[in-house]
């Protein structure tokens, strides 16, 4: 096969071999464009597996997935005539998405990962078909997969047979210009011999978790970010409302309730707050003894996400050691039919991140208000406007986050507790993992301008403290956060304008992780 790679030759390189391949690897695929190939290892064992399948497809007894039918109609054995078309069969009729196209990155993150699992020699295919699917990635060409037709249950069918059907050169896809076009022209300007699958490899490319598990690996990387952006929003809200630090001192966390994540978070605060000369003025002239929960809790919700987090990395990391698909080839020869496909174990995580992202937002909505409240606020005008009344400041702002938070606790709702039982109740279980991912990205998206707007109000409160008193000296590493959005376009305080481009510059500061990288040129990396 003759294939020009449409990513750069200086992209960095993945190899996959029989070890497993990282969360890195998935990121440096689906979102760095990186190189794939397949290594010397991968290639001799895909060898060794296939020869068993072509050794059982001679045998006159039927064998699942090799001679025949697949679901309620796995009782028919396939004579040899009809099965290279039973494998066509079956990538054309399951590749039955509707809806919206599914995101670049998460269909280049399916495609590696289902080929990751065609390298381990598990599966049984020939080493062609996973070279072939490392050629469509290299040469930028990204299946059309559409939203609908995952029930996350003997894998993600419907997304990975619409992936399988461009490398037979059918359906659609969009080339390295991100144009749609059909497959068959898109391989043929790529130099890529569409596949003609042979027994088992039809059910081998579309048999496997790899959808749920790529959004997972990027949704684990996106929060990473965003729970730490939380802790430097929760900070600089603290600090514009004169809160006190000594809640974060180290002593209160670790020693006493030794939760990791409750102390990286606090860990985190204090080192933002390093310098300011505005904490701890609780007692001056509008004495409280305590900050309310929003602000003195901040670590400790967070810090429950960043430990939901971690547990969410032990699942991906096990997930990505697997090898999934229905049968396998087992090291001794003997092909094993198995329930492994089921996406539970990765659809509850899905879930749980999901409840973690809506009460994070929760929690900044809810500082938001108070900074906006002129009888919470201990001081600052109400809305944060420059004339209250004539001037709305930053009302409808808190509107728009307050909506998303109502959204993310819509999408906290668990998908993994449904089951809908399809092929005639063969598959009378399944996990829902698809849908548990696709609504923990939008939810992963709506924390990220949740936490925007709390910026947004942070930086214009802290503004408006300096401008009252010039002694009101801010943290460094806040300083930093306020220049930053500025660089960025967020306005600071003043009368009334077109509020909507502010907070997009704030969320779009959030997402490229430009906000953090600024505030840790002063405090030095953040956990």
């Amino acid at each position: 096969m003759d294939m020009h790679s449409a990513v750069a030759p200086d992209a960095p390189l993945v190899q996959v071999g029989k070890a497993d391949v990282s969360a890195e690897d998935v990121l440096a695929v689906a979102r760095g464009n990186a190189r794939v190939e397949i290594g010397p290892d991968a290639l001799a064992e895909m060898a060794t597996a296939r020869a068993r399948i072509d050794a059982l497809a001679a045998e006159p007894r039927p064998v699942y997935g090799v001679s025949t039918g697949f679901g309620a109609l796995a009782v028919r054995h396939i004579s040899p005539e009809l099965r290279a078309q039973l494998q066509r069969s079956l990538v054309r009729s399951h590749a039955a998405g509707m809806g919206p196209v599914v995101e670049r990155e998460v269909v280049r993150a399916l495609m590696f990962l289902r080929m990751k699992t065609l390298a381990s020699g598990r599966t049984g295919v020939r080493p062609l078909v996973a070279q072939t699917m490392a050629a469509l990635l290299n040469a930028g060409i990204t299946p059309v997969v559409r939203e609908f037709g995952s029930l996350g249950c003997s894998g993600d069918l419907a997304p990975l047979s619409h992936c399988a059907l461009v490398l037979m050169g059918e359906g659609v896809a969009t080339g390295p210009d991100g144009v749609e076009k059909p497959a068959d022209g898109l391989l043929a300007a790529a130099g890529i011999e569409p596949v003609e699958l042979l027994e088992k490899e039809g059910l081998a490319l579309i048999n496997g978790t790899d959808g749920m598990l790529g959004m997972l690996v990027m949704a684990i990387a996106d929060l990473q970010r965003l729970f730490t952006t939380a802790d430097i929003t929760a900070a600089m809200t603290l600090e514009a409302l004169l809160g006190t630090d000594k809640v974060l001192a180290p002593e209160l966390h670790a020693p006493i309730r030794p939760h990791p994540g409750q102390a990286l978070s606090a860990a985190n605060m204090l080192a933002v707050l390093k310098g300011s000369g505005l904490t701890g003025h609780h007692q001056d002239d509008a004495p409280r003894v305590q900050d309310a929960y929003s602000i003195r809790c901040a670590p400790q919700v967070a810090g429950a996400g960043r430990d939901t987090l971690a547990h969410a990395q032990l699942v991906a990391s096990r997930e990505l050691a697997a090898s999934v698909d229905n049968p396998v080839v087992l090291p001794d020869g003997r092909v094993e039919s198995n329930g492994n496909f089921h996406g539970a174990p990765v659809a509850y995580v899905l879930d749980f991140l999901a409840i973690a992202a809506a009460d994070l937002g929760s929690i900044s909505e809810r500082r938001t208000d108070r900074l906006l409240d002129k009888a919470r606020s201990h001081g600052l005008p109400a809305f944060l406007a420059d004339d209250p009344g004539v001037d709305s400041g930053l009302m409808i702002a808190q509107y728009t986050q307050a909506a998303l938070v109502s959204e993310n606790k819509r999408l906290a709702v668990p998908a993994s507790v449904d089951s809908i039982p399809s092929s005639a109740m063969q598959e009378d279980h399944v996990s829902m993992g698809w849908s548990a991912a696709r609504k923990l990205r939008q939810a992963v998206d709506n924390l990220g301008r949740i936490l925007a707007v709390e910026l947004t109000a942070a930086a214009r409160a802290l503004e408006i403290r300096q401008q009252a008193d010039a002694s009101g000296r801010v943290a460094p590493a806040t300083a930093a956060a306020m220049a930053a959005a500025r660089e960025a376009g967020v306005g600071g305080a003043g009368r009334d304008r077109f509020l909507s481009p502010d907070l997009e510059a704030a969320a779009a500061l959030v997402a490229s992780g430009d906000l953090l990288r600024a505030v840790e040129k002063v405090t030095g990396p953040l956990a």
